[in-house]
């Protein structure tokens, strides 16, 4: 496989459950399983000068994954999400405001990152607060592939940022319910899934679009085809992260350009298998997801 270089912006925090708190947030848990996938990472992010900063960059460090672009912030503390959990393992959030992440800064350095990377992602949640939101649309301009994972998190967006954001996409990710969402938003008057996801690809001049389905898989639209996958039966433990690991396997095979269809299967195989574990990212081997595919 090619050696991909990507770059991920935007939040990096703990998930604080009931009796125990994990590191998280979209940007970093799709790294870390990019890394786990042999991809060459970055992450422009920012951290209070607090334990819980410390502890970040520590994580990144132990991955090997270079911490000097994440700003240490003496203003704002960490980020921190309260995390709930029904009964079917589905995940509520609620997200501290203001946060050192709130208030990542534009760098010289962090320009040259983008410019020399294959890939940008970045998600909605980081553009919440207009400091940081600054700092994404101008590395936007320099990005070579723009990869945007639109993860809602009410009340935390607009939809004219929304908008804003999907224009400068290559490639936009949602879950069904945000497909609608934003679908309705920009006026859509379709019912199903498979139009609606073609009105916002002319919307949005946006190539690729996939949508996670939760149990019932994925549909990814591809250069004006479509590949679904339906679904792996497991046992959820908790569904904390599976959309981002799904996003980086997603990533990973669709960059060294196998069958699409091939992509859209392995995403969702690896999804699944962060459903059945604990915490946003457990490790996985490769055995385990061509056992988890052959099944």
């Amino acid at each position: 496989m090619r050696k991909i270089k990507a770059v991920c912006f935007g939040e990096i925090l703990f998930d604080v459950f009931l009796k125990h708190k994990k590191i998280g947030g979209a940007p970093l848990n799709v790294i870390s399983r990019l890394k786990s996938f042999g991809i060459d990472v970055l992450i422009i992010s920012a951290v209070g000068n607090d334990n819980n900063g410390r502890e970040l960059i520590e994580y990144f460090n132990n991955l090997d994954i270079n911490s000097d672009s994440i700003q240490i912030n003496e203003n704002y503390p960490t980020g921190i999400v309260n995390v709930s959990l029904n009964e079917k393992g589905n995940a509520s959030y609620n997200i501290t405001h203001p946060s050192a992440w709130d208030k990542i800064s534009l760098t010289r350095d962090d320009t040259e990152l983008v410019r020399n990377a294959d890939l940008l992602l970045y998600g909605s949640l980081a553009s919440r607060d207009k400091s940081t939101k600054k700092t994404l649309l101008q590395l936007l301009e320099v990005a070579k592939y723009k990869i945007f994972d639109v993860n809602l998190r009410a009340p935390h967006y607009s939809e004219s940022t929304l908008k804003e954001l999907m224009a400068a996409a290559d490639f936009i990710k949602f879950n069904d319910d945000e497909l609608f969402k934003v679908a309705k938003s920009l006026d859509s008057k379709h019912k199903s899934l498979e139009q609606n996801i073609k009105y916002i690809s002319k919307k949005t001049n946006t190539n690729t679009i996939c949508v996670t389905l939760g149990s019932h898989g994925a549909v990814l639209y591809h250069k004006r085809k479509f590949y679904n996958n339906y679904g792996f039966k497991v046992d959820v433990i908790d569904t904390v992260g599976s959309g981002d690991s799904f996003l980086a396997a997603l990533i990973t095979k669709l960059f060294n350009k196998p069958d699409p269809q091939e992509a859209i299967n392995f995403a969702c195989a690896v999804g699944a298998i962060v459903a059945q574990n604990d915490g946003a990212n457990p490790k996985i081997s490769q055995i385990e997801i061509d056992e988890f595919l052959n099944d």
